[in-house]
């Protein structure tokens, strides 16, 4: 509608300053021509906008010049108020800027729509953190340090300790920012030129250089997270592994390896399953699953887990081993 796009244009150059009328064009969806017809409209609404033409002109507001947001809808007062659930702001040390920010809004707002806006917040809460994960030691850096960092586009130098390891490396990086994925922050920077993604929690140190952040043109913190996302989801898997599990626990299954099935469970009762897993020990998590579950292929699979439970078998059939203080 031509009154939301009117609103648009209004906050987008309060918050941008001069904006040239193809990008307002390109953002809107609609020809240049439109968004200088929009001015002329906000102009003869006693909005106090110019356009300048040349090759560093755009669409401006006077200097000074400012509007309320009495022009959000019900719906988009709601979706601003589900903001306050999230928790990641918390972590950032923005909990609460985030409240500040958000009762100026509900002073904003339509009265009719503010009941509405107050309600969401208490009956729409986001919890990030998946079923049954233990609560992460607390990292040495926090990321409302991390936060800090990126912000002063400056080179980072970190301490940090890759999975599997005890030892911590040294990496002179250049940030993008910062990513929460299920819960767990990633920090997503440039090493050495190649794009790298570093859990927040395994950072032991984090400090700013002086040296000037050298950032990849025209590339943003979305495009970079973006190619490692779908890097790490296209990873080649070394396993592919053919299972069987009764259906009364296919649900659970489905909710710990749904994302590494290569395809829909088929068959009837037991159901049969294909999951591609990196590497074949990778598979030693379904013994989680005991005789509802059973391999069928590959044979290195079966005889790595046939292998670990007999083991365990071993060792629950001795007597066990007498305490310290039992002595």
């Amino acid at each position: 509608m031509k009154s939301d796009r009117l609103l648009s244009i209004l906050l987008l150059l309060q918050t941008r300053g001069r904006v040239p009328a193809a990008e307002l064009a390109q953002r809107l969806e609609v020809s240049v021509r439109t968004i200088y017809r929009d001015v002329e409209a906000l102009s003869a609404a006693g909005v106090p906008v110019y356009a300048e033409r040349g090759r560093h002109g755009g669409i401006a507001l006077l200097p000074g010049y400012r509007t309320d947001v009495t022009g959000l809808t019900a719906d988009e007062a709601r979706a601003l108020f589900v903001l306050a659930a999230e928790g990641t702001h918390s972590a950032l040390g923005l909990e609460g800027a985030l409240g500040s920010a958000l009762r100026k809004v509900m002073a904003a707002l339509p009265a009719p729509h503010r009941p509405a806006a107050e309600a969401t917040s208490r009956r729409i809460l986001v919890d990030p953190v998946r079923w049954m994960s233990t609560p992460a030691p607390a990292p040495a850096v926090e990321v409302e340090d991390l936060y800090a960092a990126v912000f002063t586009d400056r080179r980072l130098r970190l301490r940090y300790r890759h999975g599997g390891s005890s030892e911590q490396r040294a990496y002179t990086v250049d940030p993008y920012g910062l990513v929460a994925k299920a819960g767990v922050w990633y920090l997503v920077a440039d090493c050495d030129g190649e794009p790298r993604l570093f859990r927040a929690d395994r950072v032991g140190a984090a400090a700013v250089t002086d040296a000037p952040v050298h950032r990849r043109a025209g590339v943003e913190l979305a495009d970079v997270w973006d190619a490692l996302r779908r890097e790490v989801e296209q990873r080649p898997a070394d396993a592919l592994v053919t299972a069987r599990i009764r259906r009364s626990r296919l649900d659970m299954f489905l909710r710990l390896y749904g994302p590494l099935l290569t395809g829909p469970p088929s068959g009837g009762d037991p159901a049969t399953v294909e999951l591609a897993l990196p590497e074949v020990r990778s598979a030693r998590e379904l013994l989680f699953f005991g005789p509802d579950l059973e391999v069928l292929y590959p044979e290195a699979v079966r005889e790595d887990l046939a292998q670990l439970a007999a083991a365990v078998v071993a060792q629950y059939a001795q007597a066990p081993a007498a305490a310290a203080g039992d002595a």
